[in-house]
């Protein structure tokens, strides 16, 4: 993976943690944990081969649904 590829996956990891946060109210980490959650969702999203669309906008879906994921499941240990 070169840079840009990387620049790219943190850009849209960042993006999606951004929208989970939004979509999952009350378990969010704040600005920060929920972006770090959103670069772990695209790295989820991407292992489950979810593909919703293509280009860029696919990318950011696909991730922000992993985020989504990585949420609930976050938030069932938690309560837990």
């Amino acid at each position: 993976m070169d840079l840009n590829a990387l620049i790219v996956v943190l850009l849209i990891g960042a993006i999606a943690g951004w929208l989970a946060g939004a979509v999952v109210k009350g378990v969010g980490f704040g600005l920060v944990g929920n972006i770090a959650v959103g670069i772990v969702g695209a790295f989820i999203g991407n292992s489950i081969g979810l593909t919703l669309g293509g280009g860029l906008l696919g990318a950011i879906l696909s991730a922000t649904v992993g985020a989504i994921i990585l949420l609930f499941v976050i938030s069932l240990v938690k309560r837990a």
